[in-house]
């Protein structure tokens, strides 16, 4: 199966002084190269799809976390999780995406097992001053990064 190419997408991500602080708001334009990992055709919507999940997740600060259903919801299909777990594997081919950031809707690393080692999702996160105990992210709540609350138009 070849490469597909998808068009060029826009987001509005916050963008951030070396403090970590909003210093203003920049617009991130990529041009992607989207490559399954399946021997099955994935049709311009799924890569569409897909495009849209790795450019939020671009948007997610370091030492924050968000879930595979806020992320859906945000981009106006609540009940794809799944299609959102789906693209977080298929993430790892663009090292500029940090899937480490997006966990269940409880905090746990249920995608950890599609990490090579899988121990080096909690590594990066660890890395981030993010505390994880049993696979789990300890004060999940209060890192919980909610793109429809973080990227409101208000």
């Amino acid at each position: 199966m070849g490469a597909r190419t998808v068009s060029p997408s826009l987001i509005a991500c916050p963008a951030r002084d070396d403090a970590g602080g909003i210093k203003g708001e920049e617009t991130i334009t990529y041009i992607p190269y989207f490559r399954t990992m399946t021997t099955r055709p994935v049709s311009q919507k799924n890569a569409d799809f897909f495009q849209s999940v790795f450019d939020l997740v671009r948007c997610i600060p370091e030492g924050r976390v968000t879930s595979y259903g806020a992320i859906a919801k945000y981009l106006g299909s609540a009940r794809s999780s799944r299609m959102v777990g789906w693209a977080m594997n298929a993430s790892h081919a663009f090292p500029d995406i940090p899937a480490h950031r997006v966990v269940n809707r409880t905090g746990l690393l249920t995608g950890k097992m599609h990490f090579s080692p899988p121990e080096s999702m909690q590594i990066r996160l660890e890395v981030e001053g993010i505390q994880v105990d049993h696979d789990q992210i300890v004060e999940f709540n209060s890192l919980f990064w909610d793109p429809s609350v973080e990227l409101s138009i208000d």
